[in-house]
């Protein structure tokens, strides 16, 4: 396949055989673990967790990515679509309350594939960046039943800076309105997300501003309840960082960041404890469950 899957819009050639692109994966799945997994937000875990499959390779580069050993690293197992479809099947006979497919841009054709045309017994969960072109979200449309994407930045300083993609906000906003467009209001039932869209913040140190802005476009964009919004804490520094990244999120900067997004009238949401910036919430990458 010559790849225009994301908004690098690469043009590179990824065959079975031939990763390339900046995800610098093939066009097969690459599997760095699937389990049950407890660590996403309430509405989506339910008695026994959330369904995950942890994806390899990543179209960002954010320099403070916790799942860096499979989102830059190349860890993971390649695996058939067959054998994709069958670890979906697996996790939910595990119990699992949702299919929870993590970073899977770079590999819609082959997830589109494995999920087939037939409805899963739980809600297919599109968790990515946020940085992804609208035309393809378009083909997920009646296949994905919640989205969850990151909006990680709404200035082009902080985009550029750490994750190499200054025009983020320009291709996320509007990949959230696809998402919107196709799942509607958010639909819950016995405390879990069915259907709609989870939209996740990471507060990251120093860049409070950036989270006014992005808070700011959520208010303004969407009526109360439309979506979910989920600030989080758990920004952990990774080896290397520098700068304000050096250090974590203080509690001044967290309680700014709740306040303004209550003040802001969202209140259909998650905020997190401070403690759960830990770094054993970031699975082992294993390749357990492929």
């Amino acid at each position: 396949m010559i790849c225009t899957l994301c908004p690098r819009s690469c043009g590179a050639e990824r065959t079975p055989d031939r990763p390339g692109g900046l995800c610098a994966m093939p066009s097969g799945p690459v599997v760095a673990r699937a389990m049950l997994h407890q660590w996403e937000e309430p509405c989506l875990v339910g008695e026994h967790g959330a369904g995950a499959v942890f994806f390899s390779g990543c179209n960002l580069r954010c320099v403070y990515c916790q799942n860096q050993p499979i989102s830059q690293g190349g860890v993971g197992r390649p695996v058939t679509v067959s054998r994709l479809r069958e670890i979906f099947q697996e996790l939910a006979a595990q119990g699992a309350v949702c299919l929870d497919l993590v970073s899977p841009t770079q590999f819609t054709p082959a997830v589109l594939e494995a999920l087939g045309e037939d409805p899963w017994p739980v809600p297919v969960v599109w968790n990515c960046g946020g940085y992804e072109k609208p035309e393809t979200l378009r083909l997920l449309e009646g296949r994905v039943q919640v989205y969850l994407p990151d909006l990680k930045y709404a200035l082009p300083g902080p985009a550029g800076r750490y994750s190499a993609a200054p025009d983020y906000f320009d291709y996320a906003a509007p990949a959230i309105l696809e998402m919107f467009r196709q799942t509607g209001p958010c639909r819950m039932e016995r405390g879990q997300l069915k259907a709609g869209v989870l939209i996740r913040h990471l507060l990251l140190p120093g860049e409070l501003e950036n989270t006014r802005r992005v808070i700011d476009w959520v208010a303004s964009t969407f009526r109360p309840g439309d979506v979910l919004f989920s600030l989080m804490s758990q920004y952990t520094p990774q080896p290397g960082a520098a700068g304000n990244l050096a250090r974590h999120v203080t509690r001044a900067e967290y309680r700014a960041a709740v306040e303004y997004m209550e003040n802001c009238g969202i209140v259909n949401g998650y905020t997190q404890e401070r403690t759960s910036a830990r770094e054993e919430y970031t699975p082992d990458f294993d390749l357990s469950g492929t």
